[in-house]
């Protein structure tokens, strides 16, 4: 999504936005240790800054494009966090039809996400895409 960013942005909000994006990854990755640990202090505190850091990004980008409501991403952003939650502790519980389950329903909204991305670039740069 950077390089996509940088074509209609520049470099300045792609670096942004991959910052955000690969601290999005780390927390994850804190988060699933955490919980793997079986250390749920850890794990809370992990949750509570991926969630903050997704709220980071839904303001960021609708800082950089109207047509991208924050509340709509947020709300976007906070559900594809509940659900790869729950696909990560069905993975952990051995849950594998709940997880493959799980899987299908993230990336059908990760493609629903990308369609609303792409409608806020096509509509703030409507001469590109006549």
């Amino acid at each position: 999504m950077a390089n996509v960013f940088k074509h209609y942005y520049g470099e300045e909000i792609a670096k942004r936005f991959s910052g955000l994006f690969r601290e999005h990854l780390v927390l994850a990755a804190q988060l699933v240790k955490a919980a793997k640990a079986g250390n749920s202090r850890a794990a809370a505190e992990a949750e509570k800054n991926w969630y903050a850091n997704a709220d980071e990004i839904a303001a960021f980008l609708n800082s950089i494009n109207p047509n991208w409501p924050k509340s709509a991403l947020t709300n976007m952003l906070h559900e594809h966090l509940r659900m790869t939650k729950d696909e990560a502790v069905f993975r952990l519980s051995k849950n594998y039809k709940s997880d493959i389950e799980e899987y299908d329903r993230i990336e059908k909204q990760a493609l629903v996400m990308a369609d609303a991305f792409t409608e806020g670039i096509v509509k703030q740069f409507p001469n590109i895409f006549k």
